[in-house]
């Protein structure tokens, strides 16, 4: 049965559908010798479809997995800079795998990893409005008059955040931390956005997608995803049976 490439390519394993629409318009996709482009559809039972000269073969097992990424990692599986990426931390996994979304470079916690290119683009998806939580160490306190701004949404460049939760946990004479949740993921988000209230990050750490909750993962330690937390993500998500 036809399909569209990016989605042959995202259930392959070999990256996310997003990703796998760049890899097309970027030239690196052939269909039966053909480059492919955007919109084209192919039968990966009878064509031949290759990713940077590579024919694909049938699809891994989807495998899911949880990533305390400790900071200073790069999220991703490789760095032109040397720098350490989330590969480091998940050679045992037999399976070709990827992280889903990103954590800044200075930022730590919670990443999902997985060989599954669907499930990846339903949680980055905009519309899925995914809730994600931070534990965040801020330089002073914040006032009342600061959360309200947060949870109406802060202006960064262009666009405005969508409103956020926020609540105080604990506080010393010059930090504190709080909690928050956001639904997007915008660039250095959480950060950006109590900068514009006057608080610089001195910590930020990801705790918990959509009801999954990281637990007492240490860093770099990586864990599999049960079949009854799946079950917590795919209830939001609306997607099919996981493997």
């Amino acid at each position: 049965m036809e399909q569209r490439l990016q989605k042959i390519i995202a259930e392959m394993g070999l990256a996310s559908r997003r990703k796998a629409e760049e890899l097309i318009l970027e030239g690196r996709v052939t269909v039966n010798g053909t480059v492919a482009a955007i919109g084209m559809k192919a039968d990966p039972s009878k064509d031949h479809i290759k990713v940077d000269g590579k024919l694909l073969f049938k699809p891994e097992k989807k495998v899911y997995f949880i990533l305390n990424k400790p900071r200073g990692v790069v999220t991703s599986m490789s760095d032109p800079e040397g720098r350490p990426t989330v590969h480091d931390f998940v050679r045992a996994i037999k399976q070709r795998v990827f992280p889903v979304g990103r954590l800044d470079y200075d930022s730590e916690g919670m990443l999902l990893i997985t060989n599954d290119g669907e499930f990846a683009h339903a949680v980055l998806h905009p519309s899925k409005k995914i809730p994600k939580t931070y534990l965040v160490k801020i330089k002073g306190n914040l006032e009342d008059e600061s959360i309200e701004k947060l949870r109406k949404g802060i202006r960064l460049d262009r666009t405005v955040s969508a409103p956020a939760k926020v609540k105080r946990l604990r506080k010393t004479e010059s930090n504190s931390w709080i909690e928050m949740v956001i639904y997007e993921g915008k660039k250095r988000q959480i950060r950006r956005m109590l900068d514009r209230v006057g608080h610089s990050v001195i910590r930020l750490m990801r705790i918990k997608i959509n009801g999954l909750e990281m637990g007492p993962l240490k860093p770099g330690a990586c864990r599999p995803i049960s079949s009854e937390e799946m079950k917590i993500l795919k209830k939001e998500l609306k997607i099919g049976e996981v493997s």
